[in-house]
């Protein structure tokens, strides 16, 4: 019984000793567990903490290498720096100098700055701004001074308190130079606009006067303060202003602009200026403003309007008292004198029955072609005045201009229609001048002179070619005009053409010759509305009324 009971026992304590051992296992297992995730997390912060070591490496490379230098000090108290970068030994000074206290930072700055840095800095804090830019220069230990842009932050603990002030600095020495330089430039270019005798005056892209130099002022008669409050369009006349907004897309359109115009000065005067402007644009192109030098054309003018009443004087003052014939002509020069040239010649011998009716135009405008125009117009009325045919008379005017015109590139069309009223037929001549035009009102249609010839000038020795008609009509309409007409071009740079003359003439076929060229130069006008006229306008009519039986 007593041997039954002690298996019992044994049996107990073995069940029992086999729970302890399941027990210690699963212990062992789930230590097992935590020591691999342990081991996977500790290799997951390696990782990290390598990671972070390599990026802190590359972080103090790029810095040490780095032209900017890092720095951290105290906000309050003596303001000691807590950090400066290691690159600081670009300026030659090592950061251990500063953080064992055997320098200071104000000790490397440039004597003259420090107590501006001071005010600036105490500003700054007094005005409790969180960041801000200075710039100062500093001494390197090599003596050299250096100037450098200074980048500075607050840094404030959880309370809000000012603890540091950190920030970067980095040389600026040589941009300071070619700001001096420029600065220098522009006080260069400062002096030169204020002391030209020409006016100078500066514009946004609205053309508001931004900036006048001195001769500008006096030239008008305004005060500086006066014509910086003013547009540059409200000192131009009417006319010139017109002109301007007309063509304001074009003229903003080209980089480099020359224009003739008329402004009122303060007194009233009006006073004519050459325009030198140009474009201002930035660094993309785009417009930022404009600049024109302007010069006083008044004496110029002067001189060029006598020469054009002279040359004026030139030109027939009276309408040829001829039987049978009503005849008007009249001149518009582009400039205030030019290469277009109209006459009437009493042939030799044949007074009051034949007449010769010029039309001359001289290449290009301006002093030189009107000063052609004038020697062309003395030998053609001298020669004239002699015995000769109308080809004789042509063909040794030529003989002299080619040998005026030789070498100067100029030369001179001429239309010389002959008129006999007592035989009543016409003859012409043709050297390089468009065609006469024959207008017949009551069969509605348009004939040309025509013929052949070269210009004026171009050849010696040439001959010249007279062509006649006897057909005379009562009613008809001789027309001779320089290319001025037909090439004027209206501002959207449509030419007014042949086709609009003879529609001029067409519909006011009934009027005097003196009216109907009164139509035509006020079609041209209104055609050309907006435009300067490039050329000079010259027109002869002729109408044919009662003939010799």
């Amino acid at each position: 019984m007593s041997e039954n009971i002690r298996n019992d026992d044994a049996l107990l304590e073995i069940e029992k000793l086999k729970q302890q051992l399941k027990s210690c296992e699963k212990e062992c297992d789930d230590l097992k567990l935590q020591l691999m995730s342990s081991n996977e997390i500790l290799e997951v912060e390696r990782a990290e903490h390598i990671q972070t070591v390599k990026a802190l490496e590359m972080a103090q490379l790029i810095v040490d290498r780095s032209p900017v230098v890092l720095f951290r000090r105290h906000a309050e108290g003596d303001k000691t720096l807590e950090f400066i970068s290691e690159n600081l030994r670009q300026f030659g000074y090592s950061p251990d100098l500063f953080f064992s206290g055997e320098m200071v930072f104000g000790d490397i700055l440039h004597p003259e700055d420090i107590d501006r840095l001071t005010d600036e800095i105490k500003a700054y804090a007094d005005a409790d701004v969180e960041e801000y830019t200075m710039q100062y220069r500093i001494v390197t230990k090599a003596g050299e001074v250096r100037w450098v842009e200074d980048q500075t932050s607050v840094v404030r603990n959880a309370a809000g308190d000012k603890v540091s002030n950190q920030g970067i600095f980095f040389d600026i020495t040589e941009r300071k130079n070619v700001e001096r330089k420029l600065q220098k430039s522009e006080e260069k270019f400062r002096r030169i606009v204020e002391t030209a005798g020409e006016g100078f005056l500066l514009m946004d892209e609205n053309f508001n006067i931004i900036d006048v130099n001195n001769a500008y002022s006096r030239l008008l008669g305004y005060s500086r303060e006066e014509l910086l409050s003013m547009k540059s369009l409200d000192l131009f006349t009417d006319t010139s202003r017109l002109y301007i907004e007309a063509n304001r897309e074009k003229l903003i359109a080209s980089e480099y602009r020359e224009v003739e115009t008329v402004v009122k000065a303060k007194d009233g005067q009006l006073i004519p200026l050459l325009v030198h402007g140009n474009t201002l644009r930035d660094d993309n192109g785009n417009i930022i403003g404009n600049m024109a030098f302007v010069t006083d054309m008044t004496e110029h003018k002067k001189a060029l309007e006598l020469a054009g009443e002279v040359q004026k004087s030139l030109l027939p003052t009276e309408k040829p008292d001829i039987n049978g014939f009503d005849i008007a002509g009249r001149n518009v020069s582009c400039d205030e004198i030019g290469g277009d040239y109209y006459d009437y010649i009493w042939r030799y011998g044949r007074h009051n029955t034949s007449l010769s009716v010029v039309v001359g135009d001289i290449s290009g405008h301006g002093v030189d072609s009107a000063l052609f125009m004038t020697t062309a117009r003395a030998f053609l009325r001298m020669r004239a005045s002699q015995p000769g045919t109308g080809s004789e008379i042509v063909s040794e005017m030529n003989n002299h201009l080619a040998l005026d015109l030789f070498d100067t590139g100029k030369f001179m069309t001429l239309f010389y229609l002959t008129i006999d009223t007592e035989n009543n037929w016409m003859n012409w001549i043709r050297a390089g001048h468009d065609p006469a035009l024959v207008y017949c009102p009551e069969r509605d249609l348009f004939e040309e002179l025509k013929g052949e010839g070269i210009a004026l000038g171009f050849e010696g020795g040439f001959r010249y070619q007279e062509y006649r008609t006897d057909r005379l009509y009562k009613g008809q309409i001789i027309t001779i005009g320089t290319d001025g007409v037909w090439e004027a071009f209206s501002k959207e740079g449509e030419m007014f053409g042949k086709e609009r003359l003879r529609n001029v003439i067409r519909e006011n076929a009934t009027l005097s010759s003196q009216e109907i060229i009164d139509k035509v130069y006020l079609e041209l006008d209104c055609f050309t509305y907006g435009t300067k006229a490039e050329d000079d306008i010259t027109l002869v009519i002729i109408k044919v009324g009662e003939l010799n039986a």
